[in-house]
Formats: C-alpha cells, structure tokens, sequence
C-alpha cells in the first residue's frame, strides 16, 4: 500500500465520525446554519434591502425575501461585476462560477471564501466515505482523471472567473495532484474533441483507477479509446476500480458504460452544481444521497405543483416527506438568497437525510396537460430496457409533437441507439405502457385519444455530439435536456 492509502483510512474515519453528529441533528444543524448566514449578510445591500437585521425565524425570511431565480438576483450580480463590494455577502466574491443560462445567457454564480470550502470539501467526503465503507482505498495511489473544464480563468472586476470544474481543479488537494491527470496543459485546451484525443494520449498507458465525469463525456472518453485499442476498458485500464459522476441521472447511461468497461465497478454519484455542493452518494451501492446539511447551505423544499403559484410553501428539513417531489431552494454563504437551482428533488430517507434527484423544474412535457417529467421518462426507459435487454442507447431527449403531418400530437423520443432494438414497435409499445403507468394524466389522454401512442424517432450515430458541438456545448459540464416542452432541440438534432 502507498502513503495515500495508508492515510487515506484514518482520516475517512475521522471525517465520518464528524459527519454522524450533524447527521443526528439534521433540523438543528440547519438552524445553525440560517442564524449564521443572516447575521453574516445583515449589513449587505442584500441584507439591508430585505430586512435582516429584523429576521428571527424562517417565517420573517419567507414574508421578506422572495424565490428568486437568477434573473432575480441579476441586478445585485451586476453591481458586483461592476465593482461594488458588501452586495450578496461580505467583501468580494473569491470566485464567479460561469455558467451557460437560457434567458440570463451567461450566469456568473459568485463563490466566496466562506463557500469555496463546500464546493471542495463535498467532493472530497464523498471519497472519504467511499473509503470509510468500503474499505478500499488502493485506488488512491494509482491515476485518477477528472474530465472536466478548463481551469484557465479571466477576471471579471478583479474576480477570478472560469467554469466551476476549471475552479475545483485549483484547490486538488496537493497529495493527490501527483497522480492526477491530465495535464494542466492538456485540461486548457478549448476544442472538447482534440482535447479528448490529448487526454486519450496521456492516459492510455497509466494504471489508471479513478474516472470522474459527467456519464455522457466519459462515455465518449471509453468509445474513443476502444475505437484506437479495439479492447474493453478492463483490459486498457485493468486497475480502474471506481467511477464518480453526476450532473445528470445514470441510469439510461448504465447498461452501455458498463458494457464498455467489461465488468462491474464501483460507483459514486455526487450532486454538484455552481450553486454549490449538495449531496453525494455516502453508502456504496445504496440509493440515495447524503444531503450536506452543516456546509454553509440553508435549504427550503417547495412541493413541485406549487413552484409556480403566487406563495408556495417554503418547507426546511424536519418539514419534508418522503416520495414526494420538491423544488429545491437555497440560501447560502456565496450570497445566494431563496435561490432556485432548477432541480426537484425526492427524499428516500429521512434518517439520515438521503434524496434523489428527480428532474429540472422547467423540463418538462405539458403540451396538453400531461406534465410529465425527467423522472417518469427516465423511469420508462429503465423498466423497457429491462424488457429489451439487447437494445442499449448512447443519449435520449423527449418532445411533444403537436401538428403532425398525418395522425394525432404525440410524444416523440428521439433515441440514438448504440444497439437498436430486434422489434421497434414492440420496444415502443413497451415504452409507452411504462409511461402510462407512472403518468396518469398521460394514462387519460392516451385513452382519450387526445394523444396516441409516442413515437420513437432513431438517430444516427453522433447525432447528439453533433448538436451540441453545433451549439458550442460540447464536453464539460453540459448536459443534454432529457425532455422539453417545445420543438426546438428535436428540430435541431433532426435537422442535422
């Protein structure tokens, strides 16, 4: 065993001890946390503008400071850009987070010196627990990669600006810097493509055992090296033990990642954003993520069917009920105040506090009142591909088609398949019963044929790489919608 893993052992046992003691104590240790931010940020503009200063409970806050998305919190963003110190929390931010936006364009989320911690220590407890429960901490001595953005940064008033893997690429811990890869001078490079060839190069030949990325731009990362290898990753990388991922849900990309590797590996879902580090996987093999309820981080949960009524309920923690979806919102030491991310949440534990994450709020089909979301589509396919074990697919997205040229609106999904399947109306077919099940109101409008059946459109090969490099989004931390309300990124993928 190497120094790191020899270390590694007794420091995940101190981290999880320390863990277990807010765990207990999930309400008060949020408590902790609400009185902190409040008393921190009551002399900001922010602060003064809502009234901190008067703030004694979580009711004062709700009657005083609104949900806001970005948009809503641009102005207080601009002044920072623009100079102004004391705005959204204390002094300057460290950091901006850049970000892609859809009606904001470019969000710049600020990350301060009090926060920065969440965003690195997050990552860093969720090995810890990896190796605390497992027992397995070897890894930590051979290559690990994380296939991320660039960690070239400009300034924007002074303030450090990049993308936030670029950012969390400077605070690596230094014992782990030695073995990380790739290169600093390879991670700059722009192009996603040339750039994977370069990581490709540097990484063929090293033990490496730890992968990290969002499952989508590793998968590339495994098609291109069997493409060169014409081996399974097992046999380029027969060290490679476990896999940390998050951004989007695993699942629909499961079956072909572990196909490409050649065996069954360990894995460790994380729940990161610019926003901040919310939660990671901290038991293997359960479902579930550990929510960070003592890291700088207020959370209030608005129950999904409300998130856009004039007063939602805003719930804290000893408020949640299990299986029932929740906009998540934030509140925290960056300087975000009743923020929402955009993601619904579900909690499957409340002792400890575990969730899963369910979808984005603003991703969804309700074309003809359906409602349906990321979590039911991405369930459909799960229960089908069970029925369909040939079949396995690379990327998926959902529409609705409202004027079809001949026939009633319908859902199309438009599937690029890695294996197609044997009978592809049978696998739609057994798609759209699955759909049916988890869906009522889609149930209803089937039968009432105000809908029929959904209709899989298959893509070629690329057809996602190809959108996304098209629109200038392609590797990093980007992600393909799962589904939409509009036409506008089926159209593009068909038209390409």
């Amino acid at each position: 065993m190497g120094f790191r893993s020899i270390l590694a052992k007794p420091f995940a046992a101190y981290v999880v001890s320390k863990q277990k003691s807010w765990m207990r104590f999930a309400s008060q240790a949020q408590e902790t946390v609400f009185e902190s931010i409040i008393e921190k940020a009551k002399n900001t503009k922010f602060g003064k503008d809502h009234g901190f200063e008067s703030i004694r409970s979580h009711a004062d806050f709700v009657k005083q400071v609104p949900i806001r998305d970005y948009e809503g919190l641009k102005s207080y963003v601009e002044e920072i850009k623009a100079g102004q110190s004391n705005i959204l929390w204390p002094g300057k931010p460290l950091y901006f987070a850049k970000t892609s936006g859809t009606t904001s364009g470019t969000k710049y989320i600020p990350i301060s010196k009090d926060s920065i911690g969440n965003h690195i220590n997050g990552a860093r407890d969720a090995l810890l627990n990896y190796v605390h429960h497992s027992g397995r901490a070897s890894f930590l001595d051979k290559k690990l990669i994380f296939l991320s953005g660039s960690p070239e940064l400009e300034k924007t008033a002074g303030i450090h600006t990049g993308r936030l893997s670029g950012i969390a690429n400077h605070h690596v811990p230094g014992y782990l810097r030695s073995n990380q890869m790739p290169s600093y001078q390879t991670n700059c490079m722009g192009d996603w493509e040339q750039k994977l060839d370069k990581i490709i190069d540097e990484t063929l030949h090293q033990p490496m055992s730890l992968i990290s990325g969002i499952p989508p731009w590793v998968q590339m990362y495994f098609d291109k090296i069997q493409e060169r290898t014409g081996k399974e990753i097992k046999d380029v990388f027969p060290d490679f033990s476990l896999f940390v991922y998050g951004g989007v849900n695993f699942e629909p990309y499961r079956k072909k990642l572990f196909d490409s590797i050649g065996k069954k590996i360990d894995s460790i879902e994380l729940f990161p954003a610019s926003e901040g580090f919310f939660a990671f996987q901290d038991l293997p093999n359960s479902e579930g993520l550990l929510l960070l309820l003592n890291s700088g981080i207020f959370y209030e949960f608005v129950p999904a069917e409300e998130y856009h009524s004039q007063n939602p309920t805003r719930l804290t923690i000893g408020q949640v009920e299990l299986g029932k979806n929740y906009a998540l919102i934030i509140n925290s030491n960056a300087g975000l105040w009743g923020y929402s991310i955009g993601d619904t949440v579900k909690f499957v534990s409340k002792n400890p506090y575990r969730l899963v994450v369910t979808g984005r709020i603003k991703h969804f089909i309700s074309a003809f009142g359906e409602h349906v979301i990321g979590e039911e589509v991405e369930k459909a396919m799960k229960e089908t591909l069970l029925y369909h074990p040939e079949v396995s697919i690379s990327e998926f997205t959902v529409a609705p088609q409202v004027t079809p040229d001949e026939g009633l609106p319908h859902h199309e999904w438009l599937i690029e398949f890695s294996t197609p399947p044997a009978n592809l109306p049978a696998f739609e077919r057994r798609l759209d019963e699955s759909l049916c099940k988890l869906n009522s109101y889609y149930d209803d409008l089937i039968k009432g044929r105000i809908l029929t059946t959904l209709v899989v459109t298959s893509l070629k090969a690329g057809s996602f790489q190809n959108y996304m490099k098209s629109q200038g989004k392609l590797g990093g931390q980007n992600k393909v919608p799962r589904l939409s309300n509009d036409r506008k990124l089926a159209q593009g993928l068909k038209d390409l």
